[in-house]
């Protein structure tokens, strides 16, 4: 049984580029039904560099979460996120579980209002388990 997944999507390095290419690797990959639209935000921590831009994307994987974790993670790298930067520094894409089959599995859902934004876009309806 498909497991229904929203991805975060977050960009600061040539966003609008890597944002729509990251949309392609995982269409490629996984149905993907919806996509927010992109919102800009201002960077968290290290606040010099480029403001980021961010997103959500509703789709379905037969992947338990763990192989869709290292899945985005292979799509990061094919995309060149440099992990040798800071946690909060710029990157050219990365890629988020936020919610798992209703459920919120990232904990900085609550925390940062862009990430509840994507969502409540693509899924305004949305009743969290």
């Amino acid at each position: 049984m498909p497991h229904e997944v929203v991805i975060g999507l977050g960009s600061n390095i040539d966003p609008e580029a890597n944002l729509e290419q990251a949309v392609l690797e995982l269409k490629s990959r996984f149905k993907v039904s919806k996509r927010s639209q992109w919102t800009r935000t201002k960077p968290i921590g290290i606040q010099d560099q480029p403001d980021f831009y961010n997103g959500a994307l509703l789709m379905e994987t037969e992947l338990e979460q763990q192989s869709l974790k290292k899945e985005l993670k292979r799509i990061e790298d094919i995309l060149g996120r440099d992990r040798s930067l800071p946690k909060f520094g710029p990157r050219t894409i990365d890629l988020d579980i936020l919610i798992w089959n209703k459920k919120v599995v990232d904990e900085d859902y609550y925390e940062r209002d862009f990430l509840r934004k994507g969502v409540e876009e693509i899924i305004p309806d949305l009743e969290l388990i």
